[in-house]
């Protein structure tokens, strides 16, 4: 498969989250069609522990859930998960992995995987901020918004942390505070999929 024959201009959500973000991303998935025409990606911060959500989400969602590996392609109604210890970029519609560019500290991966998606990816951008500790993703928030995506947080009091929703609100450019099972709802209301997923008659 070329990715190069293939469209880039299907939506993505990126749904960036850490502290508490599997409760919200149970929640996301389970209340999300699995037909919506979306590329789900899951940017959870963490440094060193390897990830499980791969394992764990599969048994939540009708959609597949893969563990992004480099040059991976890209694709609708799929749901991909961040490998630890390293940054999330994208190009020519595939996933390109990067040693992590903060190892120490709160890490930033949320706020380069969003700004790559503004600059390599055509179609609609949704950035979504749940659960977790620190502000990763907040500074990434308004270019979304210049290109014309749409910024959803987490609402606090439904977050097990929320500070990574906070700092989110606190960027001034958040279009929606909303519960997981509300973001999924109006994810199914306002993405609109590229040309290329609507059947040919």
């Amino acid at each position: 498969m070329n990715p190069a024959n293939e469209p880039h201009d299907f939506p993505v959500v990126c749904v960036g989250g850490s502290a508490g973000g599997l409760d919200a991303y149970i929640r996301l998935l389970q209340n999300l069609p699995p037909d919506l025409g979306v590329a789900v990606v899951i940017v959870n911060h963490l440094r060193s522990v390897a990830t499980r959500l791969h394992e764990i989400l599969p048994r939540f969602t009708a959609m597949p859930v893969e563990l992004i590996t480099d040059r991976l392609l890209i694709r609708p109604n799929c749901v991909f998960i961040i490998p630890a210890q390293r940054d999330l970029h994208v190009f020519r519609g595939e996933f390109r992995l990067k040693p992590i560019s903060k190892p120490r500290g709160w890490p930033d991966v949320i706020t380069v995987f969003l700004g790559s998606l503004t600059r390599h990816w055509a179609g609609q951008l949704v950035a979504v901020i749940v659960s977790g500790y620190d502000g990763d993703g907040a500074a990434a928030l308004c270019g979304i918004k210049e290109v014309g995506g749409i910024t959803i947080a987490q609402k606090p009091d439904t977050a097990s942390q929320p500070d990574m929703p906070e700092s989110a609100i606190a960027s001034g450019c958040v279009d929606l505070v909303l519960s997981p099972e509300e973001i999924a709802r109006e994810l199914a209301r306002i993405v609109r999929p590229s040309k290329a997923m609507v059947p040919r008659a």
